[in-house]
Order: structure tokens, then sequence, then C-alpha cells
């Protein structure tokens, strides 16, 4: 086996691509979603994955992988339970952040926004598109709540299989989505040497967003 590099020798040079101003349009949306399309047609995995950090009251950040569901113009929606430990902060403190890290692509999007919950309607549109295993999965688990083992979840998922074996299986009270409206989004560019193109949207208050190119 070949050895491995100190961790600080170790550096990937970056020369997929560039991105230049005139490559980018006036709406960072539709920007992402030419971005988002560019993703789902490489071999990057899962190019919807996105990371999500979120704060408590007190300024105490947590952060984790979900998934984006919906680009809208108004933002990016995703779904969770209610209960869960980004809820709580989400409804403590609006304010959080995401990444696309498609490093396959060796690019990265930037988002800051406030978060809103989705309503009850909008929310069971899309559960009951879900896979019939991920419905039930919704009712079993009591996401970031302290379980004693693995088979607790399993038994209480064929409960919850058992339970709505013969209907429709509801949208718990407990889980539906929420949208990210972006202030500020930003699209990074890997390139040589670390002089890395980053353009940085940020929103106006007349919802026009400004253009500003960063140094990497």
């Amino acid at each position: 086996m070949k050895p491995r590099k100190p961790l600080a020798q170790q550096r990937y040079e970056y020369a997929r691509s560039e991105l230049r101003r005139e490559d980018l349009v006036a709406d960072p949306i539709e920007q992402f979603k030419r971005w988002f399309d560019e993703a789902c047609g490489s071999q990057q995995e899962d190019p919807n994955a996105m990371t999500l950090a979120t704060a408590s009251a007190a300024g105490r950040p947590t952060v984790r992988t979900v998934l984006l569901k919906h680009i809208e113009e108004g933002g990016f929606v995703f779904y969770t339970n209610h209960e869960s430990t980004k809820a709580r902060q989400m409804a403590e403190n609006p304010h959080v952040a995401l990444l696309f890290p498609w490093l396959r692509m060796e690019r990265q999007v930037c988002v800051t926004g406030t978060v809103l919950r989705l309503s009850h309607t909008e929310s069971l549109r899309y559960f009951i598109t879900r896979p019939v295993g991920s419905r039930l999965g919704a009712w079993a688990s009591l996401q970031s709540s302290v379980i004693e083992s693995r088979k607790v979840l399993e038994m209480k998922y064929e409960e919850m299989k058992h339970k709505f074996s013969e209907g429709e299986i509801p949208l718990p009270s407990t889980w539906g989505g929420y949208r990210v409206v972006p202030d500020t989004i930003e699209f990074w560019q890997g390139r040589k040497n670390r002089l890395h193109d980053r353009f940085f949207y940020t929103r106006q208050t007349d919802d026009s967003w400004q253009i500003a190119r960063l140094a990497p």
C-alpha cells in the first residue's frame, strides 16, 4: 500500500473550469438551477445533498446534511421532523446557512437566509409522493430523541406498518417542510493555485440582487 501523505501535504489542484462575471445571470436562483442541472448531469453523488447550519437562540451552532426537495423562486425547500434539534433551533433562531459541496465539479454554493415553515397543505402535497417506507419512517422516528437500541426503532416501524396496513398513511403533525429564503448566495469555482473564482449575490431592499467578486 502506498504510504499516505502527511495531512498538511494533502492537496488537490483545481483546474476543471472557471467562472467569469459574464457567465452569471442576474437572478441567483436561476444561476443555481443551471449549476444544479450540471451537477445532476455529472457523476456528482447526491447533488441535492446540502449541509444545513442552524443555531440556538444563544448562538450555539449545529450542522448536518439534509436533502433539497424543491427549488422555488422563493427559496430552497427541505423536510424534517418539527421536534428535531434543527427544527427547535430554527424556531428559536430563523437565520440559517446552506452549503452545496459539489466537489467532483470543483464547485460550492453557499447560502445564508431566513427559514419559514411550510403550511400543512404544502407539506402534505410532498408527503404523499414519498415512498411508503419513508412515510412510515416519519411516524416511527421521534427524531433527535434518545432511544435504547435500534431494535426499539425497528419495532416502532413495524407497529406503524401494521397500523396503516389497510389505509392511507396520514401526514404526522410532527413532520413537514421548511423554505430557506436567501439573503446571500455565493458561487465558488475552484481554480489553480487556490485563486478560486467567487461571486457573491446580495439581496437588495427592492428584491434585486447585487453581484460582487470576492477574493479567494
